[in-house]
């Protein structure tokens, strides 16, 4: 958004300083791609996105696990999950069996080392979240996004 300054324009940095700011919709928005450049500066060393990293270390932690288990777990919708897959897939760090109908996703051996790697980035991303925030308005910001989420229709 801009705004009209003694005939320049000047960029709204803060979303509190936004036409938006009382939307939910708008600021939850805001919020998230934040927290999306934060958490991508954190796993870049293991060149994955978050959501590649998080659903790895769900199968090295299930191995087995089915994709609609994955959904669920990671509140993405099944095409996405398959997706995410499928990358991981290219990149030798999971691998798809197939019993009858059902599909199970085990990871390789490449996937499973990259699992302390994986565990750094998590905390490494904590920490940049609670050096910004403070660890208690952190864990308390957590805990409020958790109970309104699971306050509203999935």
């Amino acid at each position: 958004m801009y705004i009209q300054i003694k005939s320049f324009l000047c960029v709204v940095k803060n979303v509190s300083d936004s036409h938006y700011c009382k939307c939910m919709y708008f600021v939850s928005n805001a919020l998230a791609r934040r927290v999306e450049k934060l958490a991508n500066e954190s796993w870049k060393k293991v060149n994955l996105s978050p959501s590649h990293a998080y659903l790895l270390m769900l199968v090295i932690r299930d191995p087995g696990i089915q994709p609609t288990a994955l959904s669920e777990e990671l509140q993405l919708q099944p095409s996405t999950i398959t997706r995410l897959i499928e990358k991981l897939e290219e990149k030798k760090l999971l691998m798809r069996t197939s019993e009858g109908k059902m599909t199970n996703v085990y990871p390789t051996a490449k996937g499973k080392d990259l699992l302390p790697k994986l565990k750094q980035c998590v905390t490494e991303f904590y920490e940049s979240y609670s050096n910004i925030l403070g660890k208690e308005e952190s864990t308390k910001l957590v805990q409020n996004m958790n109970r309104v989420a699971d306050k509203l229709p999935v």
